[in-house]
């Protein structure tokens, strides 16, 4: 996704390449550079500015060290603020209540029915949560039919009322439904709106109100790009929400609503939505985002995933099977 902006930015670097010192002249220049691939990736032109001001600002305090270069020193300092610049630390979710509540909240089309799911499948395979799905979008055809398949899909029930239009009532339904089968989280799917639109603006904000979640969230397509952002200003002025979700980064975006988004609404990332499957959802890690817009590769999600398809149980009977010459081809299929 942030490839263009990894090379604008790998480009503006070798200009302090053979430099000995940091210094106001090449340090302005880079920084020239450094913003233009930021304007170019749809950073929000405030943002690109403050960002760049400040790195500036910490590269002239610094002394360069005699084993680091110049152009290393940047790449840290750059990687340290665009790290701090989308949130710092990963955000978690919390989930309190009994029932714990999670709201859905974006404009069409960005992926919320599809993340609901992608949602309920973490909690209940990574956090051994019993979730239930709540149809809310009563405007859109089949949108209650494609939770059922989501909610299928990932082994998850769902709660829906076909002939009911009271978001509210459907909603408080559920929550009685939730508490009577022990169901721990309960995520409420809603339909998608436009900041513009005051009656469905209305509609999502009294629903926050009447259930009270513990979590609502946001859901936006990283593809629409600066438009995102005022968006998600919009939004978060009517319904204060508690974090972003960034769907489709696996799309051929430029990436500058993940760096805008977080300065501009002050609330964090929370997840990233990374392609089709049911498994691809990512909690957001803005230091690994860093790493990977830097071009030095998100080492550490690899070795995660690597972990969670790895059967440690599995590895020991194999490691026998091999000791006693047991080893055949199906075990090595598997592997």
């Amino acid at each position: 996704m942030f490839e263009n902006l990894s090379d604008r930015l790998e480009r503006s670097f070798k200009i302090l390449k053979g430099e000995g010192k940091i210094t106001e002249i090449n340090v302005a220049e880079t920084l020239k550079d450094v913003r233009r691939a930021l304007l170019d990736a749809d950073v929000n032109y405030k943002v690109a500015k403050t960002f760049t001001d400040t790195v500036k600002k910490k590269a002239m305090g610094m002394n360069v060290l005699t084993a680091v270069k110049p152009s290393q020193l940047m790449v840290k300092i750059v990687h340290d603020e665009l790290a701090e610049l989308m949130g710092g630390e990963a955000a978690e979710l919390h989930l309190t209540g009994r029932p714990a509540i999670i709201l859905m909240s974006g404009l069409q089309g960005s992926g919320k029915t599809t993340f609901s799911g992608k949602l309920a499948n973490m909690l209940k395979t990574k956090q051994h949560k019993k979730p239930l799905l709540v149809a809310c979008d009563v405007y859109r055809p089949a949108a209650i039919d494609q939770l059922k398949v989501v909610g299928e899909q990932v082994g998850v029930p769902v709660y829906s009322e076909p002939d009911n239009k009271d978001v509210i009532a459907i909603a408080n339904n559920a929550l009685r439904e939730a508490k009577a089968k022990s169901y721990d989280v309960v995520i409420v799917d809603t339909a998608g709106r436009l900041a513009v639109d005051e009656e469905m603006m209305n509609e999502i904000s009294n629903l926050k109100n009447a259930i009270n979640p513990d979590e609502t969230l946001f859901v936006v397509d990283s593809m629409t790009g600066q438009d995102a952002v005022n968006t998600a200003k919009e939004f978060n002025d009517r319904l204060d929400f508690d974090g972003v979700v960034l769907t489709k980064l696996d799309g051929d975006t430029r990436g500058g609503a993940a760096l805008s988004i977080r300065t501009v609404v002050t609330k964090p990332i929370k997840f990233v939505g990374t392609g089709e499957k049911m498994e691809a959802i990512d909690v957001f890690h803005p230091a690994r985002m860093a790493d990977r817009i830097l071009g030095m590769g998100d080492i550490v999600s690899l070795v995660e995933r690597a972990q969670e398809q790895f059967d440690e149980e599995e590895a020991r009977r194999l490691q026998k099977k091999i000791q006693k010459n047991k080893f055949d081809f199906n075990d090595f299929l598997g592997q």
